[in-house]
């Protein structure tokens, strides 16, 4: 069977391992074995924390909402439950938003949930 050196394949997979460890201290930016652990460590974060800054950023909506939503004598679950009883389909990035660049609009979709849920 004939040998096989692997030369080119080897140098760019550990290039390649070396340039995404760029940044990182010791030996860990020099060193193919200590930068390819924390490499992958590195993007088992990264995959984890794309799902986690999902979470933390419809938590903040929600917490500004419902400040929001409490500046104008309603609660937060009254204010969702009101707005969905208007068929009002806009989401909580959304109205987040309106809540802190137009309160006056915001004060106008919380008077259309309080007549809705009044409605109901």
């Amino acid at each position: 069977m004939p040998r096989v050196k692997r030369g080119n394949k080897r140098v760019q997979r550990r290039k390649k391992i070396l340039g995404l460890a760029k940044g990182y201290r010791l030996t860990k930016s020099k060193l193919h074995r200590s930068a390819k652990e924390s490499v992958e460590r590195g993007l088992r974060f990264a995959y984890r924390d794309r799902r986690t800054k999902k979470r933390n950023f419809r938590s903040l909506w929600i917490i500004r909402l419902g400040a929001a939503a409490r500046r104008n004598n309603l609660s937060y679950s009254k204010f969702m439950n009101g707005l969905k009883k208007a068929s009002v389909a806009l989401d909580r990035r959304v109205l987040a938003e309106i809540a802190i660049q137009d309160p006056d609009t915001f004060t106008q979709l919380v008077e259309t949930a309080k007549a809705a849920l009044a409605a109901a």
